[in-house]
């Protein structure tokens, strides 16, 4: 089954042509940063606009780099949620409206099962069951998978995701948008010894996330240090970049140590834009080398937004016959263990 699926769910137009047998044929990205960029975060009505303006020029560049035509389309998958809820509308409109018009099935795909299975795309992927850790600016999440749509949340973040963290303390030392690849690099510059920050929520028994009150130290470490500045100096910044990326990684590290040591798992994959962080990588590949487990990963161009994971997701529930009624679905909140599983 050769499958087209679109990627509308926040601030990136993406498209791909997956086949089920032959692999990923093509894919394409619009990403709108430097749309958003001058106002420190995305407009929801600026993307929306976007997505429609570069949608529809997208799908036809993809379809002639997979050298094919509608008419060998036989299916589309579209990201249903969640989402904002204007920028999915396009996404569902077009592939819902495409779908009948080429009369092919169409299927809603759950945008976090589509970063759950990127790294399925890769030569080596990872075998069921196991750990999944979601981090993304949306979404912090700790998950158990046994299989397609076998999903059980073992812990999630109870206020700001990893993602929306990095970008508010990249604002905090007035780093431009997106802020994680931005505190990352200044990260890199900075004396790891001389910042401790807090670990949340790691001195206490569960799986739940919470990066609040590690966003009000940051803030506060930056005013004491500013001296008569309205910034501190470039070195304590990016000391302070990496005393903040250090407590994010590591408090990722330990909740997903605890949770292959509660599921008895010894895989763990990792998805979603933070996924990208190098030093989270480095971090977490130690400490499963301790207990004998393994990470994998999606290639970074598959970790943010994209339709490749789309189509993908989408393909394996259209082979096994699910498919969506003549009707166009938007999800802004759809929880992933509500997803019906793959008979």
């Amino acid at each position: 089954m050769r499958v087209l699926g679109i990627e509308t769910s926040c601030d990136e137009t993406g498209v791909a042509v997956y086949d089920s047998e032959q692999g990923l044929l093509a894919h394409t990205l619009y990403s709108q940063v430097a749309v958003h960029a001058e106002y420190g975060g995305v407009v929801p009505e600026l993307a929306s606009r976007d997505h429609v303006r570069k949608l529809l020029p997208l799908i036809r560049q993809v379809l002639a780099d997979a050298h094919c035509s509608s008419c060998d389309i036989d299916g589309i998958a579209f990201t249903s949620g969640p989402g904002l809820i204007g920028a999915l509308m396009v996404g569902a409109s077009v592939g819902r409206s495409l779908a009948y018009a080429w009369q092919v099935p169409a299927v809603a795909v759950h945008h976090m099962e589509g970063h759950l299975l990127a790294p399925m795309l890769e030569d080596n992927p990872p075998a069921y069951p196991f750990v999944a850790l979601l981090v993304s600016g949306g979404h912090t999440q700790l998950v158990e998978v046994k299989g397609i749509g076998e999903y059980q949340i073992l812990g999630e973040s109870l206020d700001d995701a990893a993602g929306e963290a990095f970008d508010k303390a990249a604002k905090m030392l007035d780093l431009d948008y997106p802020g994680g690849p931005e505190i990352a690099k200044l990260a890199g510059q900075g004396d790891v010894s001389r910042f401790k920050f807090p670990r949340p929520m790691t001195d206490r028994p569960g799986l739940d996330f919470s990066f609040s009150g590690l966003k009000t130290f940051t803030l506060n470490t930056v005013a004491q240090h500013r001296g008569d500045e309205v910034l501190p100096d470039d070195q304590t910044m990016a000391d302070i970049a990496c005393a903040f990326q250090e407590a994010v990684v590591d408090t990722l590290a330990i909740k997903c140590r605890r949770a292959l040591e509660q599921t008895g798992l010894k895989t763990l994959i990792i998805a979603g834009g933070v996924s990208a962080n190098t030093r989270l990588r480095e971090r977490l590949s130690e400490a499963l080398n301790k207990v004998g487990g393994e990470v994998f990963y999606a290639r970074h161009e598959f970790c943010t937004d994209n339709g490749a994971m789309i189509a993908y997701a989408g393909c394996q529930r259209l082979v096994a016959g699910q498919q969506e009624e003549l009707a166009i679905l938007a999800k802004p909140r759809w929880p992933i263990d509500a997803l019906p599983t793959l008979s």
